[in-house]
């Protein structure tokens, strides 16, 4: 009887191989994106806590010491007068501006192509899919032309105007306007004496919050980590946004350029400004991730 009890229990707990093999393959697969992703993420976390010998000669996922975390903080904030934070407040003014300008043009925009029928809608689509397409550094010497013309070359103006056209955001709402608001909700509130106006604003617009949410924070990544449009567009280092900022200081670093006088910084505090420019997008990605899901959802499925 006994014998009789645990053989169920001794098959039940056997995987076959046909199930083995698929479930190796997958934690192979997750075992090597963590090599690929998190290794680095760690190393750059550590790395801000060691001084320039200790990253080079001790182990690269030790940590050294709150003293060379400190060490490191005030040296990096003694360069050019505390110039890192300048700069993440300039990303902050270009990244926000630009953002408000985004949604007050991106979501009436998408709205307007998804509600109504006009001649030239579709070659209007059509267009907006193009230039959602196109790499953003092809767009940077024109943009550069249209901008000099206008005289606002090194004003942050030549920042947030180019954020601010952000054709994969209209893209975005034309498609959740299509798929997942119902029309006929829209109709009876314009048979009710609503106007166009107020249907958007009553109506589409509570019901548009997570593809708002997706596309400010999309918009809000694209602008925080645009490297070479700044460096085109502004001369001066005082107003450099992050990303600059940290190119400027890779070239102060004497392992990378030996010909580095006094204002040298070392490794340690290049990993620290990194963790830096990094840290705003980790933050609005925790607060929005709610939001970011159900925009990412909605319209999947068509009722």
């Amino acid at each position: 009887m006994s014998r009789a009890h645990h053989r169920p229990s001794e098959r039940r707990r056997t995987i076959s191989p046909r199930r083995l093999a698929p479930r190796l393959l997958i934690g192979s697969v997750l075992a090597a994106f963590m090599v690929f992703f998190v290794l680095p993420v760690l190393w750059l976390l550590l790395a801000a806590t060691k001084t320039d010998q200790q990253l080079v000669h001790d182990n690269p996922l030790s940590f050294g010491s709150w003293h060379a975390f400190k060490a490191n903080w005030n040296a990096l904030t003694a360069f050019q007068d505390n110039a890192v934070m300048q700069w993440l407040g300039n990303s902050t003014l270009y990244a926000v501006i630009s953002l408000v300008i985004t949604l007050c043009v991106a979501v009436p925009a998408g709205y307007a192509l998804a509600m109504t029928e006009f001649r030239g809608r579709h070659t209007l689509l059509v267009s907006t899919l193009v230039v959602m397409l196109m790499p953003t550094a092809t767009l940077v010497v024109p943009l550069f032309l249209e901008i000099n013309a206008a005289h606002l070359i090194g004003t942050m103006w030549s920042i947030i105007l180019p954020y601010s056209f952000y054709p994969f955001g209209v893209y975005l709402t034309y498609i959740y306007f299509t798929t997942a608001v119902p029309k006929d909700l829209l109709a009876a509130a314009r048979i009710d004496g609503c106007s166009e106006f107020g249907v958007f604003r009553h109506i589409a617009l509570p019901l548009a919050t997570p593809v708002i949410a997706l596309v400010g924070f999309f918009s809000f990544v694209a602008n925080w980590t645009n490297y070479f449009l700044p460096y085109v567009m502004l001369p001066e280092s005082d107003q450099m946004p992050i990303q600059v900022g940290v190119g400027s200081l890779l070239s102060n670093v004497p392992s990378f350029n030996p010909a580095v006088g006094t204002l040298a910084i070392e490794r340690p505090q290049l990993a620290l400004a990194t963790l830096l420019a990094i840290t705003p997008v980790l933050i609005v990605f925790l607060f929005a991730q709610r939001f970011l899901v159900s925009g990412m959802l909605a319209g999947a499925t068509k009722e």
